[in-house]
């Protein structure tokens, strides 16, 4: 019989932890709250190593195709007035042409849904209630489905993870304020804004404005100071009457964009926070991506870290099952060196973009070759890759990977 394992989020996080696992022969199931896969989001970044595990999927020439097409951006007065602009890098992206890829979340999403096999389960419209690590086993109730016996949880659930929060000790602990919020969302192209970014920051208050891939609509970043209170995280229109009392000052094209948030549907409002943990799993359950090691969008590299996450954590389980002990031992000593990296470039980004340097280490700060080459042993995608000449691919991949381990941790996982 095969390891069973739920996935709770259908992010970035759990889609491509969702896919390794199948992949490495685990049954796996996601759960998500959505009713399907959501839509709107920010621009996020693909890069450095997590460049090599888009690629391992098959998935680079799609990502790059999906790429925002920005070719600048502009700084802006109160009053919408260009004070300064550059061809040479964008608020979201950093520098422009380097090799990195920048996409929509949601187009992220799509595209790692689409690399699923049918294997994968899907629980739409539900989440999970409790969580009862047995020993041997976890048996998890759902809000709306009937409960059900797990041999694994992951949670891939974001920064205010419902997992984390159902497993973990001393929440308030782990979870360090930056005290901003950032406030996400989409409208119609009101301004015809073609392929470029626009943004201001003064006095306490920013804005990124941006269009979508087809032009058609634009994805809209507001950031502020955290109120206290918090305001409920379910309570989206007290939100929107937040975000736009920060924005009351503002002229140019914003009075307009935001009187189109008040009828989105596609609206986000988190606080920002970093998650520091002390560990990353108990028991049966773990945590991958924000949920674990959540660096804020002030790094740029949370996707990064998701991707590269869930294939060091779907290696660690299929090499040492059934001792899942010593695979999150494993997926953390591996992880956590490159998370602090990461998580180190938020100082520098509160005031501004971490410098160049300290990014490209950052960003490449985890080798990772040997296990792609072990997860993707035994496939065509695999032999071809192998069969690269060393050093002469922009991947990161380029050198000797051995794969006889990697020919049996499928049957691992299957309970061969």
């Amino acid at each position: 019989m095969k390891a069973n394992v739920l996935i709770s989020g259908a992010g970035v996080s759990g889609l491509a932890l969702a896919y390794w696992l199948d992949r490495a022969g685990f049954a796996t199931t996601l759960v998500e709250r959505a009713p399907e896969l959501r839509r709107g989001g920010q621009a996020v970044d693909i890069r450095g190593v997590a460049l090599d595990v888009v690629e391992a999927m098959g998935l680079l020439g799609q990502a790059k195709a999906l790429r925002t097409q920005l070719k600048g951006m502009s700084m802006l007065d109160t009053q919408g007035n260009e004070l300064d602009r550059s061809e040479e890098r964008t608020f979201s992206g950093g520098r422009i042409n380097i090799g990195d890829i920048e996409v929509f979340r949601d187009d992220l999403c799509e595209l790692l849904a689409a690399a699923l096999s049918e294997d994968v389960e899907w629980l739409y419209d539900d989440s999970i209630r409790a969580i009862d690590d047995q020993g041997d086993r976890v048996v998890v109730s759902f809000e709306k489905g009937a409960s059900r016996t797990f041999d694994l949880v992951i949670g891939a659930d974001g920064t205010y993870s419902n997992v984390r929060r159902l497993c973990f000790d001393d929440e308030a602990s782990v979870v360090r304020p930056l005290n901003m919020v950032l406030a996400l969302f989409s409208t119609p192209n009101l301004i015809d804004l073609k392929d470029w970014q626009l943004g201001h920051r003064e006095g306490g208050v920013g804005y990124i404005i941006y269009p979508s891939l087809d032009q058609d609509s634009l994805r809209i970043g507001v950031g502020f100071e955290a109120p206290v209170p918090a305001l409920p995280r379910n309570d989206m229109a007290a939100q929107k009457r937040l975000v736009t009392a920060h924005c009351e000052h503002l002229g140019g094209d914003i009075p307009a964009l935001i009187a189109a948030m008040q009828t989105t549907d596609e609206f986000y409002y988190n606080e920002l926070a970093q998650i520091r943990m002390p560990s990353w799993s108990k028991g049966r359950v773990a945590l991958a991506g924000d949920a674990a090691h959540c660096a804020s969008p002030f790094s740029g590299q949370g996707t990064s870290l998701a991707l590269v996450g869930a294939a060091v954590l779907a290696y660690s389980l299929a090499q040492h099952w059934p001792n899942p002990a010593h695979a999150f031992a494993e997926y953390e000593g591996r992880m956590r060196p490159y998370v602090d990296l990461n998580q180190a470039l938020v100082d520098l980004r509160r005031n501004g973009p971490a410098p160049d340097e300290q990014m490209d280490v950052a960003k490449n700060g985890i080798h990772i070759s040997d296990l792609l080459g072990e997860l993707l042993a035994g496939s065509d995608h695999a032999h071809a890759w192998l069969a690269r000449p060393h050093g002469t691919d922009d991947t990161g991949f380029g050198e000797t990977v051995g794969t006889e381990h990697g020919e049996h941790i499928v049957d691992r996982a299957r309970g061969a």
